[in-house]
């Protein structure tokens, strides 16, 4: 049945979504809109490459807190999910609050619908339904990260943890989360496809961490 606590739900995790924080982080604080630059990306990569690692870490932390926090929402509702199978519908609820904060993080309301990638606000997701996997995803992210320098490589890396690591190290049952690991990992190739173009033509940028601004 649906409520009017169910459609603030909705409508709260696309706000929190669509929240573009590499845009008002630029504009306020830089007087850049890192859309013009770069990539023309509004996340986390795109900033750490056109304004420093600063702000691409604030970029990066609020994005994932954007996505935990529209998942968690799912919480609000947990008194109407009842029954035998309460547990596997609180979860889809939290993945489906997720997805449309992904989909707010991709066309946001507040930036003329040019978002991002989505990668940062699915880890969020990630993090607030299961931990342990995000461990493991951010840990292959990291790894990659250090051994390439390529973000895309290290996102479509770690997108691809997750089912795995649902499958076979963490053996979840639930048929929705692994279905939304297999979703993501065709979300990632689709929003990386220029990434994934200019790396295979040897052409993708590399990230510094260390450097504090990047080249416009």
């Amino acid at each position: 049945m649906i409520s009017i606590y169910l459609i603030g739900a909705v409508v709260l995790a696309y706000l929190f979504g669509s929240i573009p924080t590499a845009v008002w982080l630029g504009q306020s604080f830089y007087g850049v809109d890192v859309r013009e630059y770069g990539s023309g990306n509004a996340g986390a990569t795109n900033t750490f490459r056109v304004l420093g690692t600063k702000a691409g870490l604030a970029v990066m932390l609020i994005d994932i807190f954007k996505g935990w926090t529209a998942t968690n929402l799912a919480y609000f509702m947990g008194s109407s999910v009842t029954g035998p199978q309460a547990a596997a519908q609180f979860i889809n609820f939290q993945l489906a609050l997720g997805v449309i904060a992904v989909v707010g993080h991709l066309f946001p309301v507040f930036a003329g619908f040019r978002g991002g990638k989505g990668v940062a606000t699915l880890f969020g997701m990630i993090l607030a339904v299961h931990f342990q996997v995000a461990l493991v995803c951010v840990s292959v992210f990291v790894v990659v990260l250090l051994l390439t320098r390529y973000v895309s490589l290290s996102s479509i890396s770690a997108g691809f943890a997750f089912p795995f690591s649902i499958v076979f190290l963490f053996h979840t049952s639930v048929k929705s989360v692994l279905l939304y690991g297999m979703c993501i990992c065709v979300l990632i190739l689709i929003t990386h496809q220029k990434n994934i173009e200019r790396l295979l033509k040897g052409k993708e940028s590399k990230v510094y961490l260390l450097r504090k601004k990047a080249e416009k």
